[in-house]
């Protein structure tokens, strides 16, 4: 596992040669060795088509590679990290909330109306993911960035999770997510102005949410 969690706003990659990471621009902090990085203008986020699409979205995020031999300390803005470790299933996440990932997860873009059409685009404005959100599926760990810490919230058969829309930061494993209407739910309980949508996860994984509704 190339991550090692210093504290809980700083992690530690290992890099060996042969194989690569990707990170966002600007997060690296320090490194030992002899490592390089190269900014990424082949649109790591699911191929050049992805990448155009998310630009004209206004939804891109800048990635640079991260190759060669020794280790790297990764931060960005004070953020909170939570890593998360894939075993072949696929994580769903805001590209700007990625701070670096291994390079053998296989990168891809999907268009939130492919999930719950009209509604999956509500959400995705709603939690501020845009028209589309980032997925990353295989083998490896992702670090990811929050406001305020994250837990995670186990999902499981006939169990649906549910989650405040602003506070949702990603999920992952055979999940099916829906955005419901709860006419005064925010009100009751979130400290949100008011629309009542709430998230609701079903199936068999997890889902992470930070301490805050703060976006990034």
């Amino acid at each position: 596992m190339p991550f090692r969690e210093i504290n809980s706003k700083m992690v530690e990659a290992t890099v060996v040669p042969g194989q690569r990471m990707f990170s966002q621009r600007g997060a690296m902090l320090a490194y030992r060795g002899d490592v390089s990085f190269t900014p990424n203008i082949a649109g790591g986020q699911g191929g050049v088509m992805s990448m155009i699409g998310r630009r004209v979205a206004g939804e891109a995020t800048p990635l640079m590679t991260v190759e060669g031999n020794g280790t790297v300390m990764f931060g960005h803005g004070g953020h909170h990290i939570q890593v998360i470790r894939l075993t072949g299933d696929t994580l769903f996440v805001e590209a700007d909330r990625l701070l670096a990932f291994d390079g053998t997860l296989e990168q891809g873009t999907m268009f939130m109306g492919s999930q719950g059409g009209v509604m999956g685009m509500v959400r995705g404005q709603v939690t501020g993911q845009g028209l589309f959100t980032t997925t990353l599926k295989g083998h490896g760990a992702v670090a990811v960035m929050a406001h305020g810490g994250v837990i995670e919230l186990p999902i499981t058969p006939g169990r649906a999770v549910h989650v405040d829309p602003q506070a949702y930061v990603a999920h992952h494993g055979d999940v099916r997510n829906k955005l419901s209407t709860a006419l005064g739910w925010r009100d009751m309980v979130g400290r949100g102005s008011g629309e009542a949508f709430q998230l609701e996860l079903s199936g068999n994984g997890s889902v992470y949410v930070q301490a805050s509704e703060e976006k990034l």
